[in-house]
């Protein structure tokens, strides 16, 4: 698609921090996104080999208690005639399971959301809802990279309820240690270990994070530019991993926000709360850290963020 590197993108005036606004034309929605093109899609169908299918969906009741001060989710199921019965969701919050972060999450300063646009979200007409990327879907090649896996086979490992920055020279190392290579256009998937950590956790320790309000510590990749600038140059298509926020927490102000660089400023896509582990398991077996990924968010008209019910097709 002939993309600069991350080193030629443009910077915002008077700040250092680079920039894909305009690379993919005028009012785009999808940011990275077009890097998953169709013919990249074809490419990624021959990923499957034998059509087993692994969900990377954490169970939508999860995390309980809920983080960031959300409510509880209630389910209801409800008779609505003789032999008939219907449900509903309360305190359905789109963002609080295993989730999509759309472009609306998050903006930069007076530079506004993903593109510049400044207004917010109920002015922003139809602009960057996560309806666009609904209509497409996420989908293609998957890759896998088991960093829990690498840490603990180097280190001893790490305790995913604390904070740790995974370095973008980490990335690479795990890349090398499993022999793969991201290729544009991927979605780009990290576990952490922080998901097989929470599912294993009691009550009490679950309530502990909960109750840190809007600072819980965990563990997740560096906020720091040379992250952001790895991703931008593998190009992928979107991020996703198994903890609740992508980067780690609560995060150095000094060293900025990964959300804002890799969300806000390049456009790409971060999925949170996705479930590695049993994937994990299969590529460990194999020693194949690909499949096919495929995950469409519902088409919330001008929606900040999705459920994503994503699937690996192997």
């Amino acid at each position: 698609m002939g993309l600069p590197a991350f080193a030629e993108l443009p910077v915002f005036e008077g700040w250092s921090e680079r920039h894909s606004w305009g690379v993919y034309g005028p009012k785009d929605n999808l940011g990275a996104l077009n890097n998953v093109t169709p013919e990249r899609i074809a490419r990624a169908a021959t990923e499957v080999r034998n059509g087993e299918r692994v969900s990377l969906q954490l169970p939508p009741a999860l995390p309980d208690p809920p983080l960031y001060g959300r409510s509880p989710l209630i389910h209801k199921v409800v008779r609505t005639g003789r032999n008939s019965w219907d449900d509903r969701l309360d305190c359905f919050y789109p963002q609080r399971a295993t989730q999509w972060d759309g472009f609306r999450h998050v903006r930069f300063r007076e530079f506004g959301f993903y593109g510049g646009v400044t207004e917010d979200p109920p002015e922003m007409g139809d602009r960057l809802g996560i309806d666009h990327w609904a209509h497409q879907g996420i989908m293609g090649r998957g890759v896998l990279l088991d960093v829990a896996a690498y840490l603990e086979h180097t280190g001893g490992g790490v305790d995913p309820f604390g904070e740790r920055a995974i370095t973008a020279a980490e990335l690479r190392a795990v890349a090398a240690h499993q022999t793969v290579t991201v290729r544009p256009g991927d979605i780009l998937c990290v576990r952490t270990g922080w998901a097989a950590r929470y599912k294993s956790a009691s009550y009490a320790q679950r309530a502990v994070l909960a109750e840190a309000g809007g600072r819980p510590a965990f563990i997740g990749l560096s906020a720091a530019e040379s992250t952001a600038a790895l991703l931008w140059d593998w190009h992928v298509g979107a991020v996703a991993a198994d903890n609740p926020a992508v980067e780690s927490a609560p995060g150095d102000p000094r060293v900025g926000s990964l959300h804002r660089r890799v969300l806000v400023q390049l456009g790409i896509p971060l999925g949170e709360l996705f479930d590695f582990d049993e994937l994990a398991r299969r590529c460990a077996g194999e020693d194949r850290w690909t499949f096919f990924f495929v995950s469409t968010p519902l088409a919330i008209a001008g929606g900040v963020g999705s459920p994503a019910n994503p699937v690996a097709i192997r």
